[in-house]
């Protein structure tokens, strides 16, 4: 039997059509989540373990990625839609060499985070290594 973390869990992508930026956002409206980020990450990423202090729903739009959930990993791939409850502390990382892009949703639109770890590879640590 394979483990799961209560609430967490992934819809595989329903359409006989590929994937894009308008489509996966709208995919992510259905469920009843504003979308306040797309976010592309690169090769190799490495986001540190944290929580979000809201139900949060991710979006698939290109790549792949995993979502690790203590030892419960959870990969992604274009087009798959996942939830996460409030307060599930989980670590992201992309264990190929190409990029990821996903939006980030919630229900209120807002965006809130509390580190488990030292913050690598959160928005804010990615966008001070794009300015330096």
């Amino acid at each position: 039997m394979k483990k799961q973390i209560e609430g967490v869990r992934v819809i595989k992508w329903p359409h006989k059509h590929l994937p894009d930026e308008v489509n996966v956002a709208e995919e992510m409206k259905k469920y009843g989540y504003k979308v306040y980020d797309l976010q592309t990450i690169p090769p190799w990423f490495e986001r540190s373990r944290h929580a979000h202090d809201y139900d949060e729903i991710r979006g698939a739009v290109s790549g792949i990625t995993t979502f690790h959930f203590d030892d419960f990993p959870v990969t992604l791939e274009a087009g798959d839609i996942l939830f996460i409850p409030s307060g599930i502390p989980h670590a992201v990382r992309t264990h190929n060499d190409k990029p990821f892009t996903a939006y980030k949703g919630s229900v209120s639109g807002e965006r809130s985070v509390t580190e488990h770890g030292d913050g690598r590879g959160s928005v804010e640590d990615l966008a001070n290594k794009n300015k330096g």
